[in-house]
């Protein structure tokens, strides 16, 4: 069952489909969001496609970033933090040509000030097409008195 954004607005302390028009435009269906386990799924379609007919793996790469922040967030949203990526390694394991992506992203490691969650992309077919790592820093909600250092 998909949640609804106020259900997901309660886990995350703010609805996850404002994230803007890209992530939006991506159809990315929310269909669980915890701070142990996220998952989804996009039906790819021509607007996902490069000119050689593949789904773009900036789409892959996008939606394991989305997916592994919100995941984040809502485990840290307790201690009035949220997180934010760091690091983003995705590797394209083979192409798709769109239909149904479903998405699943949970923690490797969760600690203070970081996290590790590891996200895979599969097509209808349960064959993996993309594998992210997302190294996440927990930040505090409260908005900074002073200037960013760096």
């Amino acid at each position: 069952m998909t949640p609804t954004p106020d259900e997901l607005t309660k886990v995350l302390g703010v609805d996850p489909t404002s994230g803007g028009a890209w992530v939006n435009g991506s159809g990315l269906v929310w269909e669980r969001i915890s701070g142990t386990s996220v998952s989804g799924h996009i039906d790819a379609g021509p607007e996902h496609l490069t000119p050689w007919g593949v789904v773009h793996g900036g789409l892959y790469a996008m939606v394991a970033e989305s997916a592994a922040s919100v995941g984040a967030s809502a485990a840290v949203l307790d201690r009035g933090q949220f997180a934010v990526g760091v690091d983003n390694v995705t590797d394209f394991l083979r192409p798709s040509s769109g239909g149904r992506l479903e998405l699943v992203a949970t923690p490797v490691i969760q600690g203070k000030s970081e996290q590790l969650w590891e996200v895979s992309v599969t097509r209808a077919d349960g064959k993996p097409v993309a594998r992210s790592r997302i190294r996440l820093r927990n930040v505090d909600l409260a908005p900074r008195t002073e200037p960013p250092r760096g």
